[in-house]
């Protein structure tokens, strides 16, 4: 397992509590999702599997949505 540090500014950290809070309002009693009840580590992580997938599952949705979203910022995935 690794451990991967990131430094955000403090609007994009507070942006992304609120986020997650929100998320998680919304998933209802009985959720059906991936993760479970989500923090910002755990979204953080989800999101950096996905990124993976655009290379050992680039047929899956999560690599080719990331790969998109990665197209989209100027990045050629």
């Amino acid at each position: 397992m690794k451990r991967i540090q990131v430094e955000i500014d403090d609007q994009t950290a507070a942006d992304l509590v609120d986020l997650v809070k929100q998320i998680n309002a919304d998933a209802g009693p009985d959720p059906f999702n991936s993760h479970g009840p989500l923090t910002v580590r755990k979204l953080a992580a989800m999101l950096l599997e996905d990124a993976g997938m655009v290379i050992n599952r680039p047929g899956s949705w999560e690599g080719s949505n990331m790969a998109d979203v990665l197209r989209c910022h100027g990045y050629k995935a």
